[in-house]
């Protein structure tokens, strides 16, 4: 079984997915971070892809660290691993296609196979705590039982409004009631005295988990929270290597940690990531944004860990996304059902995707690799 052909196809909805192909016609398919979908397809296409073609895609270890390694100094924060998540994924999934196995079942076996999703519910900054009050009613309503409200402030925007946000809260625990798990999202926008004052204020309210309560780079100030409460801090969607959450394990010494397999590398690095987990006793809750694609490989990866068992990150249907697929997965009852389908469980519509995406707006011929530096091939 050899690779025949890597393709990263940009939507217009702005996700980026990745097709990997194999010369007997078997395709798998993953997904991207869409942080900026332009340059991430360029980089999959003229970076990874002639790492790939002719390579045995069963290889998968060997084949992230070509990928990894070649392109390392072209970034090892951002747009390179989150490129290299894409094309990771859908390896696992066209081995996990090839034996007729679920992925859950190639990495290791499952614990579970259905999963509590919490609503995460983003654009905090710019509501008002009615707003926000509303889309958790709304939520409530579609089934979920586990919410988590997101504030959007970043790092750059510290302390912009916190007496906002604690009412926002407040309200929001008075619509749950007092044993839903209600999360608390910073999204990165506190300094560490106020992140320490609003975090003994949510634990008063009852929170479930308080994310990134300050800026990211900031792992002695993430200590320093995390020290001060008893309210479990979480942080990882910002980490995209093992090295990484090394470090925010030791230094950062945060309860919970939040790889998201579309960010840091794939399926392969976030099985490391979880190993450390694991070692330090330190639960996953992985980041996740992208619906289709992305909540597929992080719920095998996580039905396949022992230590993955809260309730885990989902935007909600998007219905123009679902539709690309066969198959697509099922909220029901606030829980999804991994599928029992080989690889990752689902199966493109590749006439309709082809309808939504977004053509190429530059064709250079891809650069051949020589003595093991770039040059450009000259047809």
């Amino acid at each position: 079984m050899r690779i025949a052909d890597v393709r990263a196809v940009l939507l217009k909805t702005g996700s980026v997915f990745v097709l990997v192909r194999t010369e007997d016609g078997l395709t798998g398919i993953g997904e991207c971070s869409p942080m900026n979908g332009r340059v991430l397809r360029h980089f999959v296409d003229v970076a990874l892809k002639p790492l790939l073609i002719g390579e045995d895609p069963r290889e998968t270890d060997r084949l992230w660290n070509v990928m990894f390694h070649r392109t390392y100094k072209l970034g090892a924060q951002g747009v390179q691993p989150e490129a290299i998540a894409g094309v990771d994924i859908a390896v696992w999934d066209l081995l996990g296609k090839a034996t007729g196995m679920p992925l859950c079942l190639l990495l290791g076996g499952r614990y579970r196979d259905r999963f509590t999703m919490y609503a995460s519910i983003g654009g905090g900054s710019s509501m008002t705590p009615q707003q926000m009050g509303e889309r958790v009613e709304a939520a409530l309503e579609a089934g979920f039982r586990a919410i988590k409200i997101r504030m959007d402030w970043r790092a750059d925007r510290q302390d912009a409004d916190p007496a906002k946000d604690l009412e926002m809260f407040r309200l929001c625990r008075g619509i749950c009631g007092p044993d839903l798990p209600l999360s608390f999202d910073a999204n990165n926008g506190y300094s560490v005295s106020t992140a320490i004052q609003q975090g003994r204020r949510f634990e008063e309210l009852g929170i479930f988990h308080y994310e990134e309560p300050v800026a990211q780079y900031d792992y002695r100030g993430l200590a320093q929270v995390a020290d001060a409460l008893d309210v479990p801090v979480s942080a990882g969607e910002h980490e995209y290597t093992r090295w990484q959450f090394r470090d925010l394990i030791e230094q950062a010494r945060v309860d919970l940690l939040q790889p998201d397999v579309v960010k840091c590398g794939g399926i392969t690095e976030m099985r490391k990531i979880a190993v450390l987990g694991e070692t330090y006793n330190k639960p996953l809750v992985p980041h996740q944004t992208q619906p289709t694609i992305g909540t597929a490989a992080s719920l095998h990866l996580c039905a396949s860990l022992l230590n993955c068992n809260r309730p885990q990150e989902y935007t909600g249907r998007r219905p123009e996304l679902d539709d690309l697929f066969v198959e697509p997965l099922r909220f029901e009852n606030g829980q999804i059902a991994l599928p029992d389908r080989p690889g990752l469980g689902l199966e493109l519509d590749e006439a309709k995707l082809e309808k939504l995406t977004v053509e190429s707006y530059v064709e250079q011929a891809p650069p051949a690799i020589e003595d093991g530096r770039y040059t450009r091939r000259i047809e």
